[in-house]
């Protein structure tokens, strides 16, 4: 999708620095999926604490290598 926005000349001057491309496009889009990347790890990190889940890969594990399914039991771990 072609955008047209205003950003300050130090960014991309100091953006394509730190890029190992010579394109600014391929710069820009670089930068706003790395930035993407860090805002879903961040959410995931506010969940640190929040979230009950069962530590059972293990016995997942062993019931798939076993061809069974696993149950919904949370007492199961």
């Amino acid at each position: 999708m072609r955008t047209t926005i205003n950003i300050d000349d130090k960014i991309i001057d100091e953006l394509m620095k730190n890029t190992p491309t010579t394109s600014r496009s391929r710069a820009i889009q670089a930068a706003l999926q790395e930035y993407v990347e860090i805002k879903k790890k961040d959410r995931l990190l506010a969940l640190r604490g929040k979230l009950d889940i069962a530590d059972n890969w293990q016995q997942l594990r062993e019931l798939e290598m076993q061809g069974q399914e696993p149950s919904n039991d949370k007492n199961s771990h």
